[in-house]
């Protein structure tokens, strides 16, 4: 059954449910490949809907998903979607206190895990294992000779529940409607022109907004996905030769370390990349000419997504055809409302979006969903974006990164920037620092080119010739790589506390 007769996100791949055709290969031991063609998948996505019907779960009930990357994350996901169930997503990485908050304020009555994650679910909530035990995936299944009927979703049906990270306090329920969710498939398929013979990868956690709505849209268009367990850069890089990639996707902290491997690169064949797709963290130009020289052939697109937002929202070409300018993160995706507000100008301010793709609400939180979403759907994401006189779009920084210097207002993305135009540096990350007299000074956190000599002095050189004095970093500290949260962002959190640590040794020293 197709989403255009049910209406059903998890049928966004029924065009193709009878198909011989690999849909999935599973590299959760790389080692051990599993292939499975469509009409396996989703053979194995109607018995996971069947054996939640005979588990006695309804519509609208939770189902939650606790694993790394695999095959099985998806027939729970698509599986329990089709049943009219919700699933929720939730982060592996997230501590004990948080899984189980998570667990509860869902409502969850069974979660699907990893044999390592069980123990982390309350007792009073069944739990279904991928591995071996007490009450294994393979037997929950129930298979039939018939196709799963689909549940009609009316409007406003919840199709799936992520979690905001929870980085400024306890993660949220994001829900988001079957109908929303069928239309941003369909237009991300559209506008990134995602076709039957593309091979993509997906090696970013499914629980995040770019890995899932990856592997949705790559279906529905009737291609392949390679699925990694978590990424190495190495067993990314031979993938690509490998499966003849054509859709890379990821963070420009994988891209630089992939660029790393400079000696695998040369001995790999990568000709087959025609696009090469990054988001939830601004790139740097240094990483985006590198990319450019490594993958000649390829189109390199920086995304820009929020959960709360459907979650994508800017299409990768113009309607009237024109270049794309490397650092823009796209234009408005055909039915997708925007408007910066709060700038000093019209094209520049705090972006709002209305589309269908944007989420109904928070679960059960009314007055942190009123703070954010209009009574006529216009949503307050709290990114800043800049517009140029085309219709491109920039992204600036997110409104709660700022910080204040003796007065001065700080954007770490500006400072960033700047520090990454810079020929030695790949990627940079700045973060405030407790000051005595200044509130706060910037403390960068930087990934040099490889080989490169770079040191602190020349950082803090090119700093003052080219930025405001005030907003140079006073300390600066080199690293192999950039931290990552859970949702594969730069984990600013993790940053400041470095910072704290490194005044309090600093005034320890003194």
């Amino acid at each position: 059954m197709n989403p255009s007769e049910s209406g059903n996100l998890g049928d966004v791949f029924a065009a193709y449910a009878g198909s011989e055709r690999v849909a999935i290969i599973d590299l959760y031991d790389p080692a051990v490949p599993r292939e499975y063609s469509y009409q396996e998948f989703s053979e194995n996505c109607d018995a996971v809907a069947n054996g939640l019907l005979v588990a006695g779960l309804e519509p609208n009930d939770r189902v939650g998903i606790l694993a790394l990357n695999r095959v099985e994350f998806l027939e729970v996901l698509f599986g329990a979607m089709r049943a009219g169930c919700v699933p929720v997503m939730i982060n592996v990485k997230l501590p004990d206190e948080t899984v189980e908050y998570i667990i509860c304020d869902a409502g969850m009555q069974i979660v699907f895990a990893d044999t390592e994650q069980t123990a982390r679910v309350p007792e009073n909530v069944r739990t279904v294992s991928f591995g071996e035990s007490k009450d294994p995936f393979d037997e929950f299944k129930i298979r039939s000779d018939e196709a799963f009927p689909s549940f009609f979703p009316g409007h406003g049906d919840i199709a799936e529940q992520p979690y905001t990270s929870g980085s400024t306090g306890r993660p949220k329920g994001v829900l988001l409607d079957h109908i929303g969710q069928v239309w941003m498939t369909e237009k991300i398929v559209e506008s990134r022109d995602i076709r039957e013979d593309d091979c993509s990868v997906i090696s970013a956690p499914l629980y995040h907004k770019n890995a899932l709505l990856a592997v949705k849209s790559a279906l529905s268009a009737g291609g392949r996905i390679v699925l990694f367990s978590r990424f190495d850069a190495k067993e990314y890089i031979r993938a690509i030769e490998r499966y003849r990639l054509t859709m890379l996707t990821g963070v420009p902290t994988m891209y630089a370390l992939i660029l790393q491997e400079e000696k695998l690169l040369d001995q790999t064949n990568l000709s087959s990349v025609r696009n090469c797709s990054m988001g939830s963290a601004p790139a740097s130009d240094n990483l985006l000419e590198t990319l450019a020289v490594r993958f000649p052939d390829a189109k390199l697109n920086l995304n820009y997504g929020i959960t709360e937002g459907g979650p994508i929202l800017f299409a990768w070409t113009h309607p009237d055809g024109l270049p794309r300018p490397p650092t823009s993160v796209g234009f408005p995706i055909d039915g997708v409302e925007i408007k910066l507000v709060g700038g000093p100008d019209e094209d520049q301010g705090v972006l709002h979006v209305k589309s269908p793709g944007v989420m109904k609400g928070y679960h059960n939180l009314p007055d942190a969903t009123k703070n954010v979403l209009s009574a006529e759907g216009w949503m307050d994401t709290g990114d800043i974006l800049r517009r140029d006189d085309i219709g491109w779009y920039y992204f600036v920084d997110r409104a709660d990164d700022m910080f204040v210097c003796a007065g001065e207002n700080i954007y770490p993305s500006d400072v960033e920037t700047m520090l990454e135009r810079h020929q030695d540096v790949m990627q940079a990350a700045v973060v405030p620092a407790p000051h005595p007299l200044k509130s706060h000074v910037p403390f960068a956190w930087v990934v040099k080119r490889d080989g490169s000599i770079l040191d602190e002095e020349a950082v803090k050189e090119h700093s003052l010739k080219n930025g405001p004095v005030y907003a140079y970093p006073r300390r600066v500290f080199f690293v192999d790589a950039l931290p990552l949260s859970g949702t594969n962002k730069i984990d600013r959190r993790a940053l400041e506390a470095r910072a704290v640590e490194k005044v309090r040794e600093d005034d320890d020293a003194t």
